[in-house]
């Protein structure tokens, strides 16, 4: 038996769930899903153009970098120019959902794979993003290892503009039609990493990528 094996045995027991009961037990947890109501949220404008400027409002106020290309060809061009203009080198590891697009025409050496401690730059897309607060949700799959939005110095992250949705509540709930069960990690990324914890002075970087840069597609 295995750790996790063990540890879920435990919880089980502890609810007193075994198989006679877990069906109805599923039923009376989806029915609270279906049937939960909402906090207060604040008034936000739900025309796309007003979620992506919301989003790009947000992000840099998270310490986020924004840049807006019109089509998702574009993205290679624009990290290319990011990465000059921070004098970072040209490589970088990436999903392995966006090995496809042409990396090499911008100049860059790109390998779709997970991340590993040496590299210094990782690009990634995301599942969705939320206006309200300028956050990334991902989702970690084979083709989305969770360590190259992790890891790396630097993360690159590609967003759609059509995936910009006006709340946290509104990415769970598509991520529960999308996807059904939910992946093993759903990280929710809100700028770089950062810290407080020493005399009250914010340092980034502290946990992860002290740098978070946003290609948005507007298309």
């Amino acid at each position: 038996m295995s750790s996790r094996d063990d540890i879920l045995g435990r919880v089980r027991a502890g609810l007193h769930r075994n198989a006679s009961n877990a069906a109805v037990a599923r039923e009376e947890m989806l029915a609270a899903l279906t049937n939960r109501s909402q906090g207060p949220k604040p008034g936000i404008d739900a025309e796309p153009k007003a979620l992506l400027e919301r989003f790009r409002l947000k992000s840099e106020q998270q310490s986020s970098t924004v840049d807006i290309v019109a089509q998702e060809s574009d993205v290679p061009a624009a990290v290319a120019r990011y990465l000059a203009a921070m004098n970072l080198p040209k490589s970088a590891v990436a999903w392995p959902s966006l090995a496809r697009l042409d990396w090499a025409a911008a100049g860059l050496q790109v390998e779709g794979r997970g991340a590993r401690d040496a590299d210094l730059v990782g690009i990634t897309g995301c599942f969705c993003a939320v206006a309200e607060t300028g956050t990334l949700m991902v989702c970690s799959s084979p083709d989305t290892p969770a360590t190259v939005s992790l890891l790396p110095e630097t993360h690159i992250a590609v967003v759609h503009a059509s995936r910009i949705l006006a709340y946290m509540e509104d990415a769970w709930a598509v991520a529960r039609k999308e996807l059904g069960a939910l992946p093993r990690a759903v990280n929710f990324i809100s700028g770089p990493s950062r810290t407080g914890d020493i005399e009250q002075t914010i340092v980034l970087g502290a946990h992860g990528p002290y740098r978070v840069h946003l290609v948005i597609v507007s298309d």
